[in-house]
């Protein structure tokens, strides 16, 4: 039986550069580092965001940018510190889909690599609420 997801991997070009955007927008806790080791593919960094795992491995970038991402979920309250955490770093915000009242806010963000992510202030079940209205 699934428990749960174990852990989200993101392949990223500078370990350095892509852990500081971890820790600066996500409050990430680097828990390990490989340093020049290689026990997996390549160079890796641990991190906790929560209680969620995210592990960033030395690699190529994607070369493309698509809607596929994930999104962190914050309070209403602490929303505009997160985008102003984006925006202090200079990354690439992505146009809002447009949304129907009740779903909650998003910023999306491309990191260095093409990856998507997203904050956002709403649940499954207010948007879920909000699409049977």
């Amino acid at each position: 039986m699934i428990e749960g997801i174990s852990h989200i991997t993101f392949v990223v070009q500078d370990l350095e550069k892509s852990s500081r955007l971890f820790q600066e927008i996500f409050d990430a806790n680097e828990v390990y580092s490989s340093g020049e080791k290689t026990h997996s593919l390549s160079r890796e960094k641990f991190f906790l965001i929560g209680d969620t795992w995210i592990a960033i491995m030395e690699g190529d970038s994607l070369t493309e940018r698509t809607y596929n991402h994930i999104a962190f979920k914050v309070s209403k309250e602490e929303f505009d510190t997160y985008v102003q955490r984006i925006k202090k770093l200079g990354l690439d915000i992505r146009k809002e889909r447009s949304r129907i009242d009740g779903e909650g806010q998003s910023i999306y963000f491309y990191d260095y690599d093409n990856h998507l992510f997203e904050i956002h202030t709403g649940t499954l079940r207010s948007r879920l609420q909000a699409y049977k209205q």
